[in-house]
């Protein structure tokens, strides 16, 4: 397998993973519905369509990078992809942070956020490895030795 494909493979992978936990840690928070328990929940009658529009947008961009991260190996997006993963990490260490202020606090969802943010970590690594690869860089020191 060629470098480039093995980068998008893993990313591919990590950031599936990364989608899959998230769709798990909202699965989490609704099970106690599913036992015939209460969820927190609010009498406040505003519109949150903001909020789930964010929520739409947190899993489009994630799923487009995926789709680019296939179609293209192209420098700026390269970059643009990393620079998401990382912006990704921040929100997730900014979540796990806002949940252990919850009471009470639910151990088993942190657990799930803190692998997600180790998970967010490895994407990051493997996306800078992947902005800073150069297809030809190897071609070109074969010449140089030649």
């Amino acid at each position: 397998m060629n470098t480039i494909t093995n980068y998008q493979t893993k990313i591919n992978t990590l950031w599936a993973t990364f989608l899959l936990g998230t769709l798990f840690h909202t699965q989490l928070g609704l099970m106690p519905l599913f036992h015939g328990q209460d969820i927190a929940h609010s009498h406040d009658t505003s519109d949150i369509s903001w909020v789930l529009w964010l929520m739409l947008g947190f899993f489009l961009l994630p799923m487009f990078a995926m789709i680019g991260a296939v179609f293209t190996q192209s420098k700026p997006f390269r970059v643009g992809h990393f620079w998401l993963t990382l912006i990704y990490s921040v929100l997730n260490f900014s979540h796990i942070t806002a949940d252990l202020f919850v009471t009470p606090i639910a151990w088993f969802q942190i657990t799930l956020m803190a692998i997600l943010f180790c998970i967010g970590l490895l994407l990051n690594i493997v996306s800078f490895q992947w902005m800073r690869y150069y297809p030809n860089r190897r071609r070109l020191e074969v010449q140089e030795v030649m």
